[in-house]
């Protein structure tokens, strides 16, 4: 997520949606608290856990790096880690973060960073997940 003019989401390769929030070239509009709540939840369940890293950046470096997601454009599938690698590396005080294809090497290396908080989302969602979208009034 990228705090910046505006609140988006930057899902590289990602498969969630939703038809209230606009999206173009995986860079999701509108995260609202509700809306960062359902990308959260969407991707928690209980085969899988969300890492979530948060930073505090000043006004320059989140309008940058909206810019800079704006701009990278549509992300291949398998090419997400690489894309969020590229974009933080061209941020001022991201520079030490690898480029890279893992997302373990990535997190990690972000983790790293000065300032990072780090926590795990758990959820016993079922692995499907359809209807979520009709269980959130976004």
């Amino acid at each position: 997520m990228i705090n910046a003019s505006e609140r988006v989401i930057f899902d590289p390769a990602g498969t969630w949606y939703h038809p209230n929030l606009p999206e173009r070239n995986d860079v999701h509009f509108g995260m609202t608290d509700a809306a960062v709540d359902f990308y959260v939840d969407y991707h928690s369940r209980v085969t899988y856990r969300t890492i979530i890293q948060e930073i505090t950046v000043s006004p320059e470096v989140a309008a940058l790096a909206l810019a800079r997601a704006k701009a990278y454009g549509a992300v291949p599938k398998g090419q997400c880690t690489r894309s969020i690698t590229a974009i933080l590396r061209g941020l001022p005080g991201f520079e030490s973060i690898p480029s890279t294809w893992f997302p373990n090497k990535a997190s990690k290396a972000f983790g790293e960073l000065p300032g990072v908080t780090t926590r795990t989302v758990y959820d016993d969602d079922p692995d499907k997940n359809t209807g979520f979208i009709e269980a959130y009034g976004i």
